[in-house]
Parts: C-alpha cells; structure tokens; sequence
C-alpha cells in the first residue's frame, strides 16, 4: 500500500484542497500531517494560536482522529515523518511568505537527499503572488490597476472532494496532542471548515446585498467576518468568489478579496516590506519614542485616548480579538500622525492581538495608513477620529458598546465628550492629545522628509 504526505499548513479543510486531492490520485492512503514550527508559535498572539489550535482539533475530527502532529523545524520533522511511512511525495499549497518559501526550500532538499518530492500544489490565494504584472513587466505597485489585472487573469473553480477519500486516512502512526489553547480573555468565533461555511451562509444571505452601503458602519453586523477563516484556509477565496454576482455589493466585496491578494503580492516580490517600509525614503520619518511617546502608546493600546472612536476600536479589539476595518484604519492613523509613533509598533501590537493576524495584510495595511507603503501620495490622509466617528457611528451606537463610560450619552455629545456642558462622565479620559495640533505636526514632519529628498 503506497502512502502519500498532505502537509496542512494554511488550507485546515478538506473541501476544495487541491493539494489533497493530488495526493488522493497519487497514493493508495494519505498521511495528514500538521507541524507545529516553534518559531511560528513565539511570532504569533495567543489568540491566533487559541483559533488555530481549535482548527487543528476539527480538522482532526473531520480525519476521524487520524491528524499526525508534530512539533519542530519542519526540515528534520517532515522528511523524518515521509520516511517513517515511506511515501514518495509530499504535497502542500505553496506558501509565498519570506519564512514559508525559505522553509519549505529546505524541506525540498531534504526530502530529494532522501529520494523523495514536494510537490505543490495550490495555494492560498485566487491568483498566487508572483502571477500577475504591470504593463512594463515589473511588479504592481498600486492596488486599482492590479485589481483590473486580477479580475482579468480570473481564477479556477473550487476543487471538489475526492471521491472515496474519507477515509483512506494514514493509521497507526505516533501523534502528539493538539496543544492545550494559551489563556485569550477575547471571545473568538467558532473554528473550523463547517464553522467557516456557515459564517460564508449567513454573510451572503445577510449582508452581501447591502455590503456597499454597510461595510463602513462599525456598529452594524455588515462586514462578512471570513478572515480567521481565509488566514488558517478553513474556506478558501475561490469558494467565496465562485458565489458572487456583479451587484453593487459584491463587486465591492470582491475588491476586498483582492486587497488580501494585492498585499500577498507586494511582500512577495518585497519580502523587507514585512518588517520595514516600502518606500525606503519614508524610514527619514521623524518618529518619537521616549517616555511620553511610551505612555501614550499604553493609552492607545488599552483604549484610554479620549477620542471615542479610538478608544471602542481598541476596546473591541481586547474583546474580540477582532476590529472593523473602518476603524482599523482610524485607530492607525491616530497612532501614527496623531501620536508620531512608527507604523511598525502598532503592526506588532495587532499581531498579537487579532484573531486574523496575516502578516502581508496586516503590515502593509499599517503602511497604506502610515504613507510608507503602497499609495501614491498617502502621507496628506490624515483620519480625523472625530470626523470618521461622526459619518460612520452617527448615533453612537458602536461607541456605547465598547465604551461603557459614555453609554449615557446622547448622540450630539458621544463623538466629543470633551465639550460636553456637564463634564466628562465618570471615569473617561481626557483627550491626550489635541487632533488639530498634532496633524499639523505630522504634514510638518513630511515636509521634513519631503525637503530630504529635495
């Protein structure tokens, strides 16, 4: 009986997994096999781990218990584990991050002195970073173009289940245990494929329709939830694609799969990018870091700016593990050029503390905020919190439920309690900084950049 290896990594499904059905058609059995990299474990929060880990254990339900784990490098365990049940092959989804392709080279050259394969196949995306380029050739640099391109190119249909496959599953071989999920005081959304494709339901059904209009509103349920379930690979983007029309909604939705994609391709092609600016002329940006700079940190981070908006985006993200991406962005913009501080600090902090943490997503989303990164002429968006909370929570809604000190008060005052006639309500901070000085601040800073290159 021929054994073939699936190594899970970024596609915890079973459903459209291409990488599965190839090892299906090559072997008599498959050896499902998660490797818990040690390196990945200390890079990620506990939130991430505690989902992931819940995953794993469905995922594993789903392998009639027959999921091989497996902690260490993957370059001694996976040739070490290929060789236990002497499989010829290894299949995975390729991985396009800097850490992923340099691991799984390796892995390559171990599996070959021992005469066997990789073999990849699929990947995480719709359009695998690397695919597509720009009218010159080189690498797309702004996201409208690329998103033409990428409609343009299309993607295939989902892959479907092989038939028979469940369950020509590996037994017998030695296992350890799913880790015990780290202490998350976040309440995190049910894991897994089968959760993955009911949350899918219930985004099409619910809010598709009305997407456009609802996807900026923070206190509305509008926006689809699916990124813990597209960063682990419990649903795939082609799933999601393979069901949406042309309408207003969808077409906007759709832009935003493609954001996911557009920044996987940026840090392919600049793998720096992950820890360091696109545009090398912004790292001459006048940042502080000294005690004060430390301070207000802390007040950013625990939701304590006086600044409402603020404050209930970095409340929810202690609640949920998760923020809305409207306020993603003003939190950003607040801690950058309202607070100076560099766009990296406040990446880390998400990392660990979002529950769909990806790092290409993730940092260059912090860039398009910060002006180091993607955007032609980014640096002049400057989010005022109390603009963007007057047009996108207009009744305060989103505010009072993160915000519990300021649940009392009308929609008039809630987005500036600072003028308030009856005075703060107990317990809510004073604002730390003033928005208008510090923006004027910040444009001063760029002009001190821009004069550098001048």
């Amino acid at each position: 009986m021929t054994t073939a290896v699936l190594w899970f990594r970024r596609d915890l499904r079973l459903g459209d997994n291409p990488a599965l059905a190839a090892a299906a058609s090559e072997a008599d059995r498959v050896l499902g096999l998660f490797v818990l990299d040690p390196r990945l474990v200390a890079a990620a929060g506990a939130p991430r781990l505690a989902f992931l880990y819940r995953c794993l254990r469905e995922l594993g339900d789903s392998l009639d218990g027959r999921l091989v784990m497996r902690t260490g490098d993957a370059h001694a365990v996976v040739p070490r584990v290929a060789a236990e049940v002497e499989a010829a092959a290894v299949f995975v989804a390729a991985d396009f991050g800097p850490y992923g392709r340099r691991r799984d080279d390796a892995v390559e050259t171990a599996l070959v002195r021992d005469g066997r394969r990789l073999e990849r196949v699929g990947s995480p995306y719709a359009v695998e970073p690397g695919v597509l380029t720009s009218g010159g050739g080189g690498p797309f640099k702004v996201f409208t173009p690329y998103y033409r391109a990428w409609k343009d190119h299309g993607w295939a249909a989902p892959v479907s289940r092989p038939v028979g496959l469940s369950p020509p599953w590996a037994e017998g071989v030695a296992s350890e245990p799913v880790p015990d999920d780290p202490a998350v005081d976040a309440s995190l959304p049910p894991a897994g494929e089968a959760a993955a494709h009911r949350r899918l339901d219930a985004f099409r059904h619910q809010s598709l329709e009305g997407y456009h209009r609802r996807r900026d509103v923070p206190g509305a349920d509008a926006t689809s939830r699916l990124s813990p379930y597209l960063k682990w690979g419990c649903v795939h983007p082609r799933q999601v694609l393979a069901g949406l029309g042309r309408s207003s909604g969808e077409e906007i939705f759709r832009s935003e799969l493609a954001w996911r994609e557009f920044y996987a391709d940026v840090l392919w092609h600049r793998p720096e990018s992950a820890r360091r600016s696109l545009r090398p002329e912004m790292a001459a940006m006048r940042v502080d870091h000294d005690e004060v700079a430390d301070e207000r940190f802390a007040a950013w981070a625990e939701g304590r700016t006086g600044y409402p908006l603020v404050d209930a985006g970095m409340r929810q993200l202690g609640g949920e593990a998760w923020m809305h991406n409207r306020v993603r962005m003003v939190v950003a913009s607040f801690l950058v050029k309202d607070l100076h501080i560099d766009w990296s600090r406040g990446a880390r902090w998400f990392l660990a503390h979002l529950v769909d943490g990806d790092l290409a997503s993730n940092n260059h989303g912090w860039q398009w905020v910060a002006g180091t990164g993607t955007d032609p002429a980014p640096y002049f968006r400057v989010f005022n919190p109390v603009t963007q909370s007057k047009e996108h929570d207009p009744d305060g809604d989103y505010i009072r439920r993160w915000v519990p000190e300021l649940a009392g008060v009308a929609a008039t005052g809630i987005h500036e309690p600072w003028k308030l006639e009856s005075g703060l309500p107990d317990g809510y901070p004073e604002r730390i900084v003033d928005h208008a000085a510090e923006r004027r601040d910040a444009l001063a800073r760029y002009d001190e950049v821009r004069a550098g290159r001048s």
